[in-house]
């Protein structure tokens, strides 16, 4: 297995035992997002989202309220990220701060569009505010991990 890959389900596994294993919620970045965006670059369109829906399934179980809407947002995640590869080659600093935010809002504004108008918070919370803190919060950890392991976002993996 890729070492990236292992590290994607490392993250995955670390996103499980800090959400709901310990209840931190939005305490803990969004591992699973993480680990998703980064193996997506590594990996073919199709498993990558075969990734997303594995993981959005996972978390949709915990969910019963909106069921589906985490594996729908996770799978077109996957298959967006690793198709982010064919138009974007890069490592920089910028680059990296940019596709895990977008990745992460994106992911959410999903998620907000295919869960009931009863269920969710409005637009303005929901995506303006709390959704781009949490990107925000995911892009900064997942540089931080990008550096301190080595920068992995080339897209050098399976075409």
């Amino acid at each position: 297995m890729n070492l990236v890959v292992f590290g994607a389900v490392v993250l995955a596994l670390l996103h499980f035992v800090l959400h709901v294993g310990f209840g931190f919620e939005a305490g803990a970045p969004d591992f699973a997002t993480l680990g998703l965006l980064i193996a997506a670059r590594e990996l073919r369109v199709g498993s990558a989202a075969g990734a997303g829906f594995a993981l959005g399934l996972l978390e949709d179980a915990l969910n019963d309220l909106a069921f589906g809407a985490s594996t729908i947002a996770m799978t077109v995640l996957g298959a967006a990220g690793s198709r982010s590869r064919d138009l974007f080659v890069g490592d920089s600093f910028t680059f990296v701060l940019i596709y895990l935010f977008a990745g992460k809002w994106v992911r959410d504004l999903i998620q907000w569009i295919i869960t009931a108008s009863e269920l969710r918070e409005p637009f303005e919370r929901a995506m303006l505010i709390d959704s781009s803190a949490a990107a925000l919060y995911l892009a900064v950890v997942g540089l931080a991990l990008a550096r301190l392991f080595g920068n992995r976002f080339d897209g050098g993996g399976a075409s």
